[in-house]
């Protein structure tokens, strides 16, 4: 029977996948060329698979290797979640988290609910990273992240999620716009084509999509936002209407425009922000102290105007 991979051996197969260099991953393990390529010969006799093709020139990863690899990681940040749920048992709520939270919830919400903490747990550590939803679960999936703030639906796998409070779109467009007269606002499908949009990898593009109930939207002559500020100065430099979370308009990105917002005939399309974490995470009770936090900020909408005010 083959003897199980080591924890070590793992970490040379996902640093050289990464790398696809000996040298660099050897650097990155903190050990020698060699003692990397024995450990990855030994993983690969172990599993009677091989994990890489390699030549003088280039290293690259098999099917095999790829397949391996995730669960590869899958191990490693379960193993280190084990040691740091072990070191946190004798002191609770003292742990350094890493947060990372999407563009478009960043601005608007950590205002509110950042001090909130800080007076709560004095002796929790958050370090925040903002970026697009894919490249926190990516993040997260390699432990370089402990929890996610994002924008559902999307798909998550397996991870841990806690719905924390629902955040309705509204239609935004210049004050004279024919799109804001009708007495309930719809979104019919001569409207979408007017629509403009972030750019891929914003979740609000998708959510958008499916309010329009479209799978593809051209915006008007190619033009697409990198960010919700952007969005804003295009729809008021007339080049179309755009859908805004609420918590955007209640969070003053509207101010000192001439632009209107209004809401969305019921059933309004809506996006549910949401705290996402491995389910290994040994940052359970940390989890739900700030999953409780962010739900008491959500709760007055006119705290967020308040609070971002503030900031």
């Amino acid at each position: 029977m083959a003897y199980l991979p080591s924890l070590r051996q793992l970490s040379y197969l996902v640093a050289l996948a990464k790398e696809l260099n000996f040298t660099r991953a050897a650097e990155t393990c903190f050990v020698g060329q060699s003692t990397l390529s024995a450990g990855l010969k030994e993983l690969e006799e172990s599993l009677g698979v091989q994990l890489f093709e390699r030549d003088r020139q280039n290293v690259s990863i098999t099917p095999a290797g790829l397949e391996v690899l995730g669960r590869a990681k899958t191990i490693l940040a379960a193993s280190e979640d084990l040691v740091q749920r072990s070191e946190s048992l004798g002191k609770p709520m003292s742990a350094t988290i890493r947060l990372g939270v999407i563009p478009t919830i960043a601005p608007f919400l950590l205002p509110l609910v950042m001090p909130k903490i800080r007076k709560r747990f004095p002796d929790l550590k958050i370090t925040l990273r903002e970026d697009l939803t894919a490249n926190l679960l990516s993040r997260l999936a390699d432990h370089q992240l402990d929890f996610a703030l994002i924008a559902l639906p999307y798909e998550l796998g397996n991870l841990l999620v806690k719905e924390l409070f629902n955040d309705e779109f509204y239609l935004v467009a210049k004050s004279n716009d024919p799109a804001l007269k009708a007495k309930e606002i719809t979104l019919p499908i001569k409207m979408a084509d007017r629509l403009l949009l972030l750019e891929e990898g914003h979740c609000i593009r998708e959510h958008s999509m499916q309010a329009c109930k479209k799978s593809d939207i051209r915006n008007a002559d190619g033009y697409e936002a990198t960010s919700l500020l952007t969005l804003i100065q295009m729809v008021e430099s007339g080049l179309g209407i755009a859908l805004l979370p609420e918590m955007a308009i209640k969070g003053g990105l509207l101010n000192n425009s001439d632009l209107v917002s209004r809401p969305l005939a019921a059933p309004a399309p809506k996006r549910v922000i949401a705290l996402v974490a491995r389910a290994s995470t040994a940052h359970q009770e940390e989890f739900l102290a700030l999953s409780s936090c962010i739900e008491e900020c959500s709760g007055d909408s006119s705290s967020i105007k308040h609070a971002h005010q503030l900031s």
